[in-house]
């Protein structure tokens, strides 16, 4: 193993890894590295930036992932990015869907490594961000060993020194982006070969990593984990993070105190326009497995989306989770 410092992150999701998503996983832990959806490098130069970059400072560190083919349009666009203040940006080389694969990049791109190195040699000279790589094992019918072996040293050789290995293989044929996620075999084995054979890398594996156990016996390993779906679905996952994996202070004592801390939050951007569900959809799972779960749920998912729905909405979510705990507590 390497000298590299142990890494957790939370996977970059289209509709999912949003601002403000990423400000209420922060309340959850210090530790953990955000990634923002991906942006297409197009999207990036072209479209409206405050909206498409904007984030607050409180999400650092936070890395910006990319889509993209062509050098000159990611070069520009890493400039871009880097003037926003990211701490990273990461070429997305991985996203196995129909829009990606027509638009060359995503996993497709794992076919041409050169064009990948090529990109992100013009981002490094374009600013002085680290530029990482997220992938896959392999695509379609691509040699898992060869394959990917071929990709990474050629990517590192432009500069690339940390690559983040969804350890399942995309088929671009015949099952759906859905099914991607799922469907073929995981394969951890081919990402720790990868980490022997080049231990100057920082790898970071992904793939249903979605328990606190199952990243400690990744770690041992490979230099970090990147759990997804478990991540937004169940976020609790995210506040044992900082005690459990790095053996600090846990970053807040309940689901209620993270609640009550991101309340300030919604307050901003609600003054700001903001519509209440855009943040409240992100916490809808931090209560999942307690009392009241369900009611948090469907009392948000019936008036958050309401004409004027305000923060006292979610401070009346919070209250029928405490009366429910409160009945729990006086039944044992």
């Amino acid at each position: 193993m390497s000298a590299h410092e142990k890494t957790f992150a939370v996977a970059p999701m289209m509709e999912w890894t949003d601002r403000h998503c990423r400000r209420f996983h922060r309340i959850l832990s210090r530790r953990a590295i955000l990634y923002t959806e991906m942006v297409t490098s197009g999207a990036v130069l072209h479209g409206d930036r405050a909206r498409l970059l904007g984030f607050s400072p409180e999400e650092h560190p936070v890395v910006f992932q990319i889509g993209g083919s062509d050098p000159d349009e990611m070069a520009a666009a890493a400039a871009v990015i880097a003037e926003f203040g990211y701490d990273a940006i990461n070429i997305n080389v991985g996203c196995p869907s129909d829009r990606v694969r027509k638009g060359r990049f995503g996993a497709s791109l794992m076919k041409e490594p050169e064009t990948v190195a090529a990109c992100a040699a013009a981002m490094r000279r374009a600013c002085n961000l680290p530029v990482t790589v997220k992938c896959r094992v392999g695509v379609d019918d691509m040699d898992e060993d060869a394959g990917l072996d071929r990709f990474v040293d050629m990517v590192a050789d432009a500069g690339v020194k940390t690559f983040v290995v969804h350890a399942r293989k995309a088929w671009l044929d015949g099952i759906s982006p859905k099914e991607n996620r799922t469907k073929p075999p995981l394969n951890t084995a081919r990402v720790h070969r990868l980490k022997a054979r080049r231990p100057d890398l920082e790898i970071i594996i992904n793939g249903e990593i979605d328990t606190i156990e199952k990243m400690k016996r990744q770690l041992t390993h490979v230099d970090g984990v990147m759990t997804g779906r478990a991540a937004y679905y169940t976020p609790w996952l995210l506040a044992r993070v900082d005690a459990e994996l790095f053996g600090g202070e846990p970053s807040v004592s309940s689901p209620l105190e993270a609640i009550e801390r991101f309340i300030p939050y919604v307050e901003r951007m609600l003054a700001e326009g903001v519509p209440l569900n855009a943040m409240t959809k992100h916490t809808l799972g931090i209560f999942h497995g307690l009392p009241g779960a369900r009611l948090y749920r469907r009392h948000l998912s019936e008036n958050a989306t309401k004409p004027g729905a305000d923060a006292g909405i979610l401070r009346q979510a919070l209250d029928l989770v405490r009366e429910q705990m409160a009945r729990r507590q006086a039944a044992e």
